[in-house]
């Protein structure tokens, strides 16, 4: 079904019209703009039944790719597909006798990257894109003049070390939070701390002081995007296009506001980078209880409520909180994943928000309405099955070539359409609305039963104000009373599902009773006192030991990174996802900023495979008779298994080195048959990739450093995770990736081929010295030897130039000369080339390798 865009402002401006005389005849203070260039009320009222049923309509809708282009692409599938069929008949049945063992590895190469391509190929047969529709949400859900009736979602934020992760990034993304376009009343953001610094949370408080300025700013001028420094450092004209004639006086002082909140922040770091010695101690000076943060209490404290601090325009603001989860020797605190988990069971107790967004301390809201885009999907009553909706990554502070693929462009504009087109994309750990219940274990039949019916009967027994806001005071014993009668009646009448719940989350009541409701029904019959009494209890670091949290509760423990495993426990399940690209990117967040850190990153997440490889949530063997999708499968068997990929690539990519120095070849005679093979092989690539960005709209240029990178991540990182990977499963071993570094300031841009000391580099450095040094000694053979000898060499010299090629912008890093390559790093590249060199080389290196135009034909195959 499409729509007239010019009928669909009319309707949308009526909507405001009849929302302006509402706030009019409810006596509403709030400045209201003279309507009388809107047209008639009288006629907008006629029209209200066709806005009702407009309301109607579904909230979001697939939209398939176009028929010209996905068929196309799919008959190019299947034709490389039987070209490689042919290709590879053609190779096994013509080994090579007098370098067999060249020619073994290098079948086992060309077999392997057809079956990885294959894996890669089957998820993508159906790719989709999404379209939403916000206004008829806000039409159903949230009517001007009536309690909101969308969704409450809670906000998680995690960080660790604030003089690493910077507290400027930390405050925009919280201010991103604050701003955006919902009903405040129905978003709470939880700050974890697991570095316990109380700089985190004197930045948190002077981050809720500047929001009450900066959150009713944004508002009333609905600025994009509503991150403060991201906002101000746009070289755009603001101006041009605000109709409001304020705007530029009250943009200015925002900005010097802005600059003094920026000051506030440096002068508090500038006071806490030096620990006294005695430690940090309070305002009423008692010690700060996460001075060792290996040790320590829980802590938790609400920065900004519900119902406290306002906007200067009266509006309430979302509710913050701080968490910093109780820390203890002697036990596994499961890294950041552990840490989510606290914060669920927290929120829980505080808000139950039926749907939880998690953030990275550097991803801030780049779109105010992403809010909207998500609860078109899951609040749409025609999707029941939706666990999570994941939004795409987008990255700034990148170089504009893009040089190390930081953007990632081919997995997010590619490989995550076409798993929306079957089971639904995977969970990325960031820019994801999850769905609670899904979260917590449950699959999707579950049914509320009459546990939703005895709560609501239950706060039918309170008093309440004219808002319907629920009394509930320190000082009401008959509220605890009542909440703990209920729970033992409750336990009575189902001692079994009452016993189950409590293996599962733990032994707290309140905890329990959260997992009846959908909301924070049940938080307005306990006191103050006995919700934060739980909410400590739950943080504790012994809170979890039999319980199901980390095994089937919550984020999944057994991986550095538990998102991909949270997310395969909830497909499993039978839930499904949606992917979600609007118009205007939801999120952005920093990416590392050279070589040396993409590389450590991408070794952090290829680690993560290898260590769901070999558990028990491998996706070969787990969730068989569930609700996991054949296809679905597939992406996740591909995830896990693709750093091993490496292997192959490896030797791929020094065996035109080794053909020269052993003067032998990987291929027989090359003959009339094997040319067309080889032509038809380049041509389905060259097919299947103009037909694959066609549809996806991913330009040539972000292919091909997408390509690029996969080669030199294939030779380093990918490589080094399995053995790094091996050796944590097998031996315990708790190996951490350095802190990446990243940045926003576009004067860094130097920094993008700055080299810093990392193992990593060895390999692809020893790739470019025994290639480099192939194609020099090829091109001095066919000086020597006249260009008779020219014919044998060329497919040698032109796969080792490709190499090459593949491996330049790590070539274009080692070339800079305005920064110093570790001289490790060419120490051991160094004794690599050689040590490659005496294994092949003959005894005279510059032995005739080719006795003119009758030796024997050899090539190889690119």
């Amino acid at each position: 079904m499409s729509f007239n865009s010019n009928i669909w402002e009319e309707r949308l401006c009526q909507w405001k019209l009849a929302r302006e005389r509402l706030l009019r005849r409810t006596g509403s203070q709030e400045e209201i703009p003279d309507p009388s260039d809107l047209g008639s009320v009288d006629e907008m009222e006629l029209r209200q039944p066709e806005m009702d049923n407009e309301s109607r309509q579904f909230l979001s809708r697939k939209v398939p790719i176009p028929p010209s282009m996905i068929y196309p692409y799919r008959v190019s599938v299947i034709f490389r597909l039987v070209i490689l069929a042919f290709f590879l008949r053609y190779r096994l049945t013509h080994p090579v006798h007098n370098a067999y063992g060249l020619w073994l590895a290098s079948v086992f190469c060309e077999v392997w990257f057809s079956v990885s391509w294959i894996l890669d190929q089957l998820p993508k047969w159906q790719p989709v894109n999404r379209q939403t529709f916000p206004e008829r949400l806000c039409m159903r859900y949230n009517q001007p003049g009536k309690p909101s009736g969308l969704a409450s979602v809670d906000v998680f934020v995690s960080t660790a070390d604030p003089l690493k992760e910077s507290p400027i990034v930390i405050s925009n993304t919280i201010l991103s939070i604050l701003s955006v376009d919902y009903p405040a009343e129905k978003v709470s953001c939880y700050v974890s701390d697991e570095g316990a610094a109380r700089l985190t949370l004197e930045t948190l408080s002077l981050t809720c002081d500047f929001a009450r300025k900066w959150v009713p700013f944004c508002k009333k001028f609905q600025i994009e995007p509503p991150s403060p420094e991201s906002y101000f450092s746009q070289k755009v004209d603001h101006l041009k296009y605000n109709p409001y004639p304020t705007f530029s006086k009250e943009r200015r002082l925002m900005k010097r506001r802005y600059e003094d909140f920026k000051a506030q922040i440096n002068g508090l770091i500038t006071k806490f980078q030096d620990v006294p010695s005695e430690g940090w101690t309070m305002k009423d000076g008692t010690p700060w209880p996460g001075n060792d943060i290996k040790n320590h209490l829980g802590m938790m404290q609400i920065i900004m409520g519900r119902g406290g601090p306002h906007g200067s325009d009266t509006r309430a603001l979302p509710q913050v909180v701080y968490v910093s989860r109780e820390k203890r020797p002697g036990f596994h605190h499961n890294n950041k994943a552990g840490a989510m988990n606290a914060l669920v069971r927290v929120s829980a107790l505080l808000t139950n928000g039926t749907y939880i967004l998690n953030l990275d301390s550097d991803h801030y809201i780049n779109n105010s309405r992403t809010f909207l885009e998500a609860m078109c999907f899951l609040m749409d009553p025609s999707n029941q099955k939706i666990c999570f909706v994941q939004f795409p990554q987008r990255f700034e502070g990148v170089d504009a070539n893009d040089r190390y693929g930081s953007h990632n462009t081919i997995f997010y504009d590619i490989n995550l359409k076409g798993f929306d087109g079957i089971q639904g994309p995977f969970y990325l750990g960031t820019g994801c609305f999850l769905y609670r219940k899904a979260l917590c274990g449950y699959d999707p039949s579950f049914e509320q039963k009459i546990l939703n019916t005895r709560w609501l009967d239950l706060r039918m027994k309170r008093p309440s104000d004219n808002h319907g806001h629920y009394f509930s005071d320190a000082s009401d014993e008959s509220s605890s009373s009542l909440l703990v009668q209920e729970l033992n009646s409750l336990e009575r009448e189902f001692p079994s599902s009452f016993q189950s719940m409590e293996m599962c989350f733990g032994q707290a009541p309140l905890l329990i009773a959260s997992n009846f409701v959908d909301d924070d029904i049940f938080s307005s019959y306990a006191t103050i006192e006995e919700i934060l009494r739980a909410a400590i209890h739950v943080i504790s670091c012994d809170y979890e030991d039999k319980t199901a949290w980390g095994i089937e509760v919550g984020w999944i423990y057994g991986s550095q990174t538990g998102d991909v495993l949270t997310g395969l426990k909830m497909h499993a399940r039978g839930w499904r996802s949606v992917y979600c690209m609007p118009v205007r990117a939801a999120f952005r967040g920093s990416a590392p900023i050279n070589l040396s850190d993409r590389l450590t990153q991408v070794l952090f997440w290829a680690t993560s495979s290898i260590e769901i490889l070999f558990s028990r949530h491998c996706p070969i063997w787990y969730g068989y008779g569930g609700g996991l999708k054949l296809l679905e499968r597939v992406a996740y068997i591909n995830a896990v298994i693709y750093p091993i990929f490496s292997v192959p690539l490896l030797i791929y990519c020094a065996l035109p080195a080794i053909c020269h120095l052993s003067g032998k070849s990987i291929i027989s005679p090359i003959t009339y048959e094997a040319n067309i093979w080889f032509m038809l092989v380049v041509l389905s690539i060259f097919a299947h990739g103009f037909l694959e960005l066609r549809w996806s709209g991913v330009s040539l240029q972000e292919r091909w450093r997408n390509q690029q990178f996969w080669v030199i991540a294939g030779v380093s990182s990918h490589f080094f995770a399995i053995f790094q990977g091996l050796f944590k499963v097998m031996l315990g071993l708790n190996t951490r990736s350095s802190t990446l570094m990243k940045t926003h300031d576009e004067d860094s841009a130097i920094e993008f081929y700055k080299f810093k000391w990392t193992s990593l580099l060895i390999l692809p450095t020893t790739l470019i010295l025994i290639n480099l040094w192939a194609v020099v000694a090829m091109i001095f053979s066919i000086v020597v030897h006249g260009y008779g000898s020219f014919g044998p060499l060329f497919a040698k010299l032109f796969f080792s130039f490709c190499v090459i090629v593949h491996l330049y912008p790590f070539l274009k890093g080692l070339l800079v000369r305005k920064h110093n390559i570790p001289t490790v790093v060419i120490l051991w590249s160094l004794i690599l080339a050689t040590l490659f060199c005496l294994l092949w080389v003959r005894l005279d290196p510059f032995t005739t390798r080719f006795q003119g135009p009758d030796a024997e034909a050899c090539g190889y195959e690119c």
